[in-house]
């Protein structure tokens, strides 16, 4: 079941929890996916509080919010760039997207299969998606407080067999949030320190989400029959411009 979109709104815009999360992800998403010129990014769920640092260098930027979530302009203060679609069709033209961010789309969702389905659909040539899931291991999904406590969590081997399923190929994975989920001012203070040690300490065991990187497979053309033709062409010319033999004589003549 999908989270109401006021809801995600209110932890991830007004509350200093919120924004301590919004801000350990993004920092790791940019730090795999520098911004780049000419790039279509999009994000389906409520990933738009990591895709503001795209705006600026991108081609295009689009949010994708589900129906049953809700939607919400995006950027404040800016012209609007977030839509409302279905969750089993999004209003994106096949092979349209460069990157593709899933946060709060994949756990919530009572069809992931046909969402993965779409993120493969939507993805061009070369393009990567990244998946944000609450880590089943991880502190954040003990507790109905933050949003990463409801829906499906994952472990690493769960989400990345799903993924291989449905036609990616896991690339690198990493975790965020290793500060504990509460809004105690010492707790919010420390985040930045408890980032760093949990990225040097355990990369992917405690933080409360995952994220795997994953690109699409894109399978080379097989060839037709007329590639077994040419290896193996028909005789029909040999002996031509050579001489036709003299029928062989019953004996000599006297």
């Amino acid at each position: 079941m999908h989270l109401d979109v006021l809801d995600l709104r209110n932890f991830y815009y007004r509350t200093q929890l919120g924004r301590v999360a919004q801000r350990a992800i993004r920092d790791q998403l940019v730090a795999m996916w520098p911004p780049a010129a000419g790039q279509t990014v999009a994000g389906f769920g409520f990933a738009v509080p990591l895709l503001r640092p795209y705006l600026a260098e991108a081609r295009r930027v689009i949010g994708l919010m589900p129906g049953p979530q809700g939607v919400m302009p995006w950027p404040a203060g800016m012209e609007n760039v977030s839509v409302l679609c279905e969750e089993t069709a999004w209003p994106v033209s096949t092979g349209f997207v460069d990157r593709l961010v899933l946060m709060h789309g994949l756990e919530t969702s009572e069809q992931p299969s046909v969402i993965l389905g779409e993120c493969n659909r939507v993805l061009g040539p070369g393009g990567k998606a990244m998946f944000v899931v609450p880590n089943r291991s991880g502190l954040w999904v003990r507790g109905d407080g933050t949003p990463f406590g409801f829906g499906r969590p994952y472990s690493l081997r769960q989400l990345e067999a799903q993924l291989k399923r449905h036609g990616f190929t896991p690339e690198r994975h990493v975790a965020a949030l290793y500060a504990p989920p509460s809004g105690r001012r010492f707790w919010l203070r420390t985040a930045a320190l408890w980032e760093g040690m949990g990225r040097s300490v355990a990369p992917w065991v405690a933080g409360g989400v995952l994220m795997v990187e994953a690109s699409k497979q894109v399978y080379a053309p097989t060839r037709g029959g007329l590639g077994a033709v040419v290896r193996q062409p028909l005789r029909v010319w040999e002996g031509v411009g050579k001489g036709v033999p003299e029928p062989a004589m019953d004996g000599a003549r006297t």
